[in-house]
């Protein structure tokens, strides 16, 4: 498995196949999902530099509304309709391939993970537009680049406009929100929040229609405000911040692996976890103009993210899994950031800047556990549990400069390559020197070919980093198969790209596009033990190959679009983080490549849309080839499908109010996501089932 021969296998077995056009003359690859008429705000030329041969997946704000659940959609279930994106349970989504590793900006401001939970940070209804850049991405991105989610609020110069939404349906599903976008003299604002209640929290662990304890309330508000200084400067200020809580389900007849004398178990079906999270980010920025060709922007940002787990006050996690841990991560991260570009000439556009972090976290695990010796021959405790307590704290400092050049050398050929600079100090210390290079063939308005390579620098996500001692559950309920707890290390990637757009007429756009990266210390996330908290560990090494396909169309009232990606993601010995493992399933991992848990050979997404006199008619559907699932992954899950529909009408005469019937699962398929086996999976996740919503949006 070395990467020069897999790459030139991917090359040769795909290259006859053929993609979308890049929308107009931005020199950039795009891919636009539904209504191809629409792009990014026309004062970011920063993309116009640094995407150069990117695969850019580009979302308007007319396609978001198209979907089923319009402008509430929530936003892992937008990307979805991307090609290259699985789903997977709790929420979480997986691009080409990779655990994570998700970067997301906003306005071309880079807005710092935040811990890994249920809950949505971001709320589809504040997007004016948006861009999955996936690839081999420019020098500009750094750190997580499994892909890029560049969203876009409406500009300064967009209509004032404004939205009040409800909607109430099946499983005491209700949710609310609003959202103001205006100007007033040199200031303008976006402006949103909404809150939802319902008895769809997460994934059903048994296949019935409903899931027991499954609520969930969830509040989320973002800002901006910009104001124009002069013609020259812009200053704006962004904050956003979502809280959530989660019951954690319940599952029906387990029988408990230990007990007590003084309080025994309760049934299974009656354990009242619960998961509490909140992030939030403030970001202060300044665009200058400083001359007729450089422009600049400097950022600083800030975000605060915690994860609480709060297991059954009545020991029940003991009971049924041999620990009951009280769990905090709290993260704290304070930043800079600088991105610069400068038109040299006609060939040349020079960019380069900057990022500075300072993160600081902690984690208090309070956990209640039985030694061995108190544990009769039938699992039985006379006495109370102990209690092991497993604080930790540190910070981590990071840093990323680059340089970049876009170089049009040629009449129909353009090259973007650069230098990156990348250096984290704290848990884990590493640093890297990445190039990067990407080539763009545009012989004629109806094609773009693009190929690169970047060598990418990974570290892990200091709240990933499970701290935990060993030692200390020894002789325990909670004692580990392996000793071993080694510090997670950095990933280091080689990764290879080449695809084709092309337009086949006015209303139909197609693309292809390969990848194939070789990946050393390759991280990958599980949840091991009762908490759904996930916890990071490095495999020695691991590749991941795939191919993606697009097409759309539009034409008068109809739209739609269908993406179908392949996809391979493997990986061998674990290098960190061995004490989550069974020793067996260690060893059969050391001398085995085997499929990383998230891995799916086929997804295929889309959506349709048709205009009516009267009504609006929405579909989209996703199938997924399943999931990895038992010992060391080497089965599979079954391959589902699910369809979501909707009918609209916008009454025009009665203050434009739109009055909305979304069926989500149109056909109640039960289908499993996970079966609670593999390689750091928890509990079985199901599909959600036929969910019916109305929703009436007031503008004003």
């Amino acid at each position: 498995m070395k990467a020069p021969l897999m790459f030139s296998a991917l090359v040769l077995t795909n290259g006859f196949m053929f993609g979308v056009h890049a929308e107009d003359a931005l020199p950039i690859v795009m891919m636009s999902p539904v209504i191809v008429n629409a792009t990014a705000p026309a004062d970011n030329a920063r993309h116009q530099v640094s995407l150069e041969g990117v695969s850019q997946y580009h979302f308007s704000d007319s396609d978001i509304a198209s979907l089923p659940q319009g402008d509430n959609t929530p936003l892992n279930e937008v990307l979805l309709q991307a090609p290259g994106v699985v789903q997977d349970g709790f929420g979480q989504i997986h691009v080409r391939g990779n655990h994570g590793n998700l970067q997301y900006r906003l306005n071309g401001i880079l807005i710092p993970s935040g811990l890994s939970g249920f809950g949505q940070i971001f709320d589809s209804r504040m997007i004016s537009s948006m861009n999955l850049l996936t690839g081999a991405l420019p020098a500009d991105y750094g750190y997580d680049t499994a892909g890029v989610v560049d969203m876009h609020t409406a500009g300064a110069k967009s209509d004032p406009f404004g939205e009040v939404s409800l909607i109430m349906g099946s499983r005491d599903y209700f949710q609310t929100g609003v959202l103001a976008n205006g100007t007033r003299g040199k200031l303008s604002y976006n402006l949103s929040a909404s809150f939802l209640t319902s008895e769809l929290g997460i994934q059903n662990p048994q296949g019935g229609l409903n899931a027991l304890h499954d609520r969930t309330g969830q509040a989320n508000g973002f800002g901006l405000l910009a104001y124009e200084v002069n013609a020259d400067e812009q200053v704006s200020f962004m904050f956003g911040q979502a809280s959530n809580v989660f019951q954690i389900p319940n599952r029906i007849g387990l029988d408990p692996q230990y007990n007590s004398t003084l309080t025994p178990a309760n049934p299974s079906s009656q354990l009242n976890d619960q998961q509490n999270e909140l992030n939030s980010f403030q970001v202060l920025s300044l665009k200058s103009h400083l001359s007729s060709s450089v422009d600049t922007q400097w950022s600083l940002y800030h975000r605060v993210s915690r994860i609480q787990y709060l297991p059954d006050p009545q020991l029940g996690d003991l009971f049924y899994t041999g620990v009951s841990s009280n769990i905090t991560r709290r993260n704290e991260a304070l930043g800079v950031q600088n991105d610069t570009h400068d038109v040299i000439n006609a060939e040349h556009t020079l960019s380069w800047g900057l990022m500075a972090q300072n993160e600081r976290f902690l984690t208090d695990n309070n956990s209640q556990v039985f030694y061995l010796n108190q544990l009769n021959t039938n699992n039985i405790a006379s006495s109370s549990p102990a209690t092991v307590v497993s604080n930790s704290n540190s910070n981590s400092r990071y840093l990323g400069l680059y340089v970049a050049d876009q170089w049009r050398f040629i009449e129909h050929w353009s090259m973007n390559y650069g230098l990156r600079f990348d250096q984290v100090a704290g848990l884990t210390n590493a640093n890297q020197i990445s190039p990067r290079v990407n080539l763009l063939y545009q012989p004629d308005e109806r094609t773009s070919w693009h190929v690169g390579y970047a060598n990418y620098f990974t570290p892990p996500a200091n709240e990933l980093i499970n701290t935990t001692t060993v030692a200390a559950y020894a002789n325990t309920t909670n004692q580990s198969s392996s000793g071993a707890n080694l510090t997670v290390q950095a990933e280091r990637t080689q990764y290879f790209d080449v695809g084709v757009d092309y337009r086949l007429s006015s209303d139909w756009n197609v693309s292809w596009d390969g990848y194939y990266s070789y990946v050393k210390n390759l991280q990958d996330e599980g949840q091991f033990g009762n908490a759904l908290i996930y916890s990071a560990f490095n495999y020695s090494e691991g590749v991941i190959y795939g191919s993606e396909w697009s097409a759309n169309y539009h034409h008068d009232r109809w739209s739609g679009n269908v993406n179908f990606s392949v996809s391979r993601a493997q990986a061998k010995n674990v290098a960190t983080g061995q004490y989550n493992f069974p020793a067996n399933e260690l060893n059969y991992i050391a001398q085995n490549w085997v499929y990383l848990d998230h891995d799916q050979r086929y997804t295929l997404s889309g959506s349709l849309k048709y205009r009516g006199q009267f009504l609006t008619y929405a579909l989209d559907g996703l199938f997924g080839s399943g999931l990895r699932s038992g010992f060391a992954n080497t089965q599979n899950l079954p391959a589902y499908a699910t369809l979501n529909g909707s009918l609209s009408h916008r009454f025009r005469d009665y203050h434009n109010v739109e009055a909305r019937l979304t069926v989500l699962n149109l056909f109640d398929r039960s289908y499993l996501l996970r079966d609670g086996t593999g390689i750091g999976v928890g509990a079985p996740q199901y599909g959600f089932r036929r969910t019916i919503l109305m929703t009436m949006s007031y503008p004003f």
